[in-house]
């Protein structure tokens, strides 16, 4: 069980109702945002039932050794902001991970936040009226993985070979969260543009494949447009924007 008495005394400003099982965080801050809680209001568990993940996934969340939780953000970002929102949760991710564990992130667009190549976290944004729930899910103190996940999943312990402090890293995601849209409600669209490229291996000169259900395509990364999306050269020479669509690289 997380102290999450410690964190709140670390994390003041912030609302913060911890459960020891819920079905999903996400489930729990849209509806704490639709009743009008504050901005920055936190929403985690030791453990999710339904933990959701991105096209309707389930996010695998063991009792006890992950990070499972769902930030209402209320900044008064542009209506299509919510791609490069995405992309500045991402940043934090990869931020709070190193701060507190020491260990190095690479950033595969649009919401995954990898260390070797395998998954460590994720991202999962959604609007709720004039809110957004950011759901981020990060494996912290997991042993192992079930043989679905072990090939492409990894956590911070098996990396690093010793258990981290959940609430050490609640702390720092948090306030990295809370920087980073600060940062692009000031400051715009372009830094974050400009730091999830520099911090991705994916952004530029990666050959992928892109799983877009109805459709495969292939070819070489070419930065971000403007709205976050992610542009691909494609083999056939034409420039495709990926606007949603499972990245992966080329073996």
């Amino acid at each position: 069980m997380i102290d999450i008495g410690r964190v709140r005394s670390q994390l003041p400003d912030h609302e913060i109702y911890w459960h020891s099982t819920i079905g999903s965080t996400m489930t729990e801050a849209s509806r704490l945002a639709t009743a009008g809680c504050e901005s920055g209001t936190i929403v985690g568990a030791d453990e999710q039932t339904a933990g959701q993940g991105r096209y309707g996934r389930v996010w695998h969340s063991e009792p006890g050794a992950g990070l499972y939780v769902s930030i209402v953000l209320r900044n008064p970002f542009p209506a299509d902001a919510l791609p490069v929102v995405t992309l500045a949760l991402g940043l934090a991710a990869g931020e709070a991970i190193l701060k507190a564990s020491d260990v190095s992130c690479d950033l595969r667009w649009p919401n995954d936040v990898l260390i070797q190549s395998r998954k460590c976290a994720g991202i999962l944004t959604q609007l709720e009226g004039s809110a957004i729930i950011a759901g981020i899910g990060i494996n912290v103190n997991h042993a192992a993985f079930p043989d679905e996940l072990s090939a492409i999943a990894t956590s911070l312990r098996m990396v690093t070979g010793r258990v981290h402090s959940r609430e050490r890293l609640l702390v720092e995601l948090v306030s990295s969260v809370t920087s980073f849209c600060s940062l692009l409600e000031k400051e715009g669209r372009e830094p974050i543009l400009a730091m999830f490229s520099r911090a991705s291996s994916f952004v530029y000169g990666r050959r992928v494949y892109v799983d877009q259900g109805d459709a495969m395509l292939q070819g070489t990364t070419a930065g971000l447009d403007p709205s976050g999306f992610l542009v691909l050269r494609g083999d056939d020479g034409k420039q495709n924007v990926i606007i949603a669509g499972g990245v992966r690289p080329c073996s």
